[in-house]
């Protein structure tokens, strides 16, 4: 076994052993939370060493990136999951690859989404991205725009909403992100109540806020860092 091998096999142990103690801390089963270890900038063969060591579910964030991977890795069964930004333009390449877009943001983007997976015959899942900070950089819908949205995408027959996600501001401490996780909750069950639908999965929570996040009832968490290392090109 090569060193890599061992650091990546040894971090995400480290990493699904304290999210199975935050799932008990927060008194739910073991298998309400899924681990999303978000490969982006990382090489198809770390990808490989998880799946070989028996980890199914990895993050991308860059469509062009996340393609050659998959090509590459096309013979392993991946539950592959887009997480970043995305473009209108690019909706057409990512509708169909990913077990679901986390990331819809915008009217434009939804109906391309559904266009395209329209077109290839299948129903593609997405998480509705909630800008829960009001943080003006950051993408996301506003609180008071997403009931409509919430409306909008149950009329594309192509989409099936799955969720709400978030990226709360970063903080030194993880406590500074329990309010923006627990309000994404109550967003969910408020949607959940005026729609009479069930929105079952929260997209919450990465490297340095997952077990918080956890606690505030996020079913897929999304950690990089923590099993991958630093990314290439950053200090």
């Amino acid at each position: 076994m090569s060193n890599r091998e061992k650091e990546l096999i040894e971090n995400i142990a480290e990493v699904k052993d304290e999210v199975l103690n935050a799932t008990a801390r927060a008194g739910r089963k073991p298998d309400e939370v899924k681990l999303l270890a978000v490969s982006k900038l990382h090489a198809a063969s770390d990808i490989e060493i998880l799946y070989r060591a028996g980890h199914r579910s990895f993050g991308e964030s860059y469509v062009q990136e996340a393609l050659a991977k998959q090509e590459e890795l096309s013979g392993l069964d991946i539950d592959w999951h887009f997480i970043g930004g995305l473009q209108s333009k690019k909706a057409k390449y990512v509708a169909g690859k990913f077990s679901a877009v986390h990331s819809v943001d915008s009217s434009k983007l939804a109906v391309l989404l559904n266009k395209k997976a329209e077109s290839l015959g299948v129903v593609q899942n997405v998480f509705i991205q909630v800008n829960t900070a009001c943080e003006g950089q950051k993408c996301g819908v506003g609180e008071e725009q997403l009931p409509a949205f919430v409306e909008e995408i149950m009329e594309l027959e192509n989409l099936n909403l799955k969720g709400l996600m978030a990226l709360p501001p970063f903080f030194d401490d993880a406590e500074g992100a329990r309010p923006y996780f627990a309000r994404l909750r109550m967003l969910a069950e408020g949607m959940e109540k005026l729609f009479g639908i069930k929105l079952p999965e929260l997209s919450m929570g990465m490297t340095g806020d997952y077990r918080v996040a956890i606690e505030e009832g996020s079913t897929m968490v999304r950690v990089g860092t923590k099993i991958f290392g630093q990314r290439p090109g950053y200090n």
